[in-house]
């Protein structure tokens, strides 16, 4: 097990060179005493693009976000090539009736995070392009509009639907129009981060599968096999070991890509990303390669989504990052939803203790979502949002016991 007193010694002298996370806020004043109290620890969590549908619920949304003792809050405003906000490049998401709802969700989010001294990062789902039954009815739609943007088998089948269908990362023209979509909140919106989730090959089993059945080898078009060949002069059958790397070279372009925009759009905005629970792993199973992102200096904070319930692989992955020695924050994933009090608590003072930061999943975990006349929607399980409210809140209003590693200037 990584030395406890080496980490918390290399926290507190890299956290001399470092900033406060709220530094970037406008801060109403009535919060600003409280927030000059807090430690500089990220304390995050996640807001689905389901926990919101009117501008009420998004004030209460940050309501409970600050009284919560959390200070940044990860909005989700593009779910699979829909958008939450006014942008000239994809549609209306269906979660808002696919049109206009009359009213810009991140740009109201945005003002009123500021209001309470939260932090805001527009959380976007960058690889999947659709999510649904059956096709999208609009014809703009990614689904619709680009078909071989999306990810085909070698027999020219597509992901079958019914969950994610993901966009292919080794075309030159996907890379740049995920670049276009992000810069389009980047430059629209004063958020003070972009967070990427599903930014890697999202290729793990799923219902959409038949019972038994394996995940294709995607992609395997035409046009994929050919760059793979331009650049390598092989085929995946002659080297599958190059064919993976390759795969995640595809991935990190596209990472490094969305950092120079953000860079020359947006110097002070931080960028992040939601990353699998062990670096190796993620890298192996799902190509994304956040090691060397990190070794490029592509990121200014990691999200690794530490879900296990066993604690001891909970504390393995916790040292494994730990033992990086990395440079920006490591913000750990912890799952509430439908989690005893008991150890959720556990695993957050963990967090805290190992590298100090930490973010919840997610909102309606914790908290009601509320029906079109402003109403919590109360079901079975609100009793354990409330448990978990009352078990495990409480720590996050007490600072932790040393500096942490912070966001450093740009």
């Amino acid at each position: 097990m990584i030395n406890l007193t080496r980490r918390i010694l290399t926290g507190v002298t890299m956290a001399v060179l470092a900033i406060p996370l709220l530094s970037g806020c406008q801060m109403n004043p009535r919060h600003a005493a409280s927030a000059r109290n807090m430690d500089s620890s990220i304390r995050a969590l996640w807001v689905t693009r389901w926990d919101y549908k009117s501008p009420q619920d998004i004030a209460k949304v940050m309501d409970n976000v600050a009284a919560g003792g959390f200070n940044t809050v990860l909005f989700q405003v593009r779910g699979h090539g829909t958008s939450f906000y006014r942008s000239k490049l994809e549609p209306w998401a269906d979660e808002l009736g696919g049109r206009d709802p009359g009213f810009d969700p991140l740009a109201i989010a945005t003002r009123e995070a500021h209001k309470r001294g939260l932090s805001i990062h527009a959380w976007v789902n960058v690889m999947p392009g659709w999510r649904g039954d059956k096709p999208p009815s609009n014809a703009r739609q990614l689904y619709n509009a680009h078909p071989d943007w999306f990810w085909h088998d070698a027999r020219g089948r597509r992901e079958p639907l019914g969950w994610y269908n993901n966009l292919n990362p080794c075309l030159p023209e996907v890379r740049r129009y995920l670049v276009a979509v992000m810069k389009e909140i980047v430059a629209g919106y004063q958020v003070d981060g972009l967070h990427m989730d599903y930014i890697r090959f999202p290729n793990e089993w799923n219902d959409a599968y038949a019972k038994g059945a394996t995940v294709p080898d995607y992609p395997r078009d035409p046009r994929t096999l050919m760059l793979f060949k331009q650049e390598t002069g092989k085929t995946p059958e002659q080297s599958h070991n190059q064919w993976g790397r390759w795969r995640s070279e595809q991935v990190t372009r596209l990472v490094k890509d969305i950092r120079q925009m953000c860079r020359k759009t947006n110097p002070r905005l931080k960028l992040t990303a939601a990353v699998g629970a062990h670096p190796d792993r993620a890298r192996r199973l799902h190509f994304q390669n956040v090691k060397a992102w990190l070794a490029l200096g592509l990121l200014d904070a990691v999200f690794p989504m530490n879900y296990d319930k066993d604690m001891r692989t909970y504390q393995r992955r916790l040292d494994a990052w730990a033992g990086m020695g990395l440079r920006v924050p490591v913000v750990m994933g912890v799952m509430f939803d439908k989690r005893s009090p008991e150890l959720v608590r556990e695993q957050v003072r963990l967090a805290r203790l190992t590298n100090r930061h930490v973010a919840a999943f997610a909102y309606n975990s914790l908290y009601e979502r509320r029906d079109n006349r402003g109403h919590p929607i109360k079901n079975a399980q609100s009793v354990s949002r409330q448990a978990l409210r009352q078990g495990v809140l409480p720590s996050l209003h007490r600072p932790v016991q040393e500096p942490a590693i912070a966001f450093r200037t740009p």
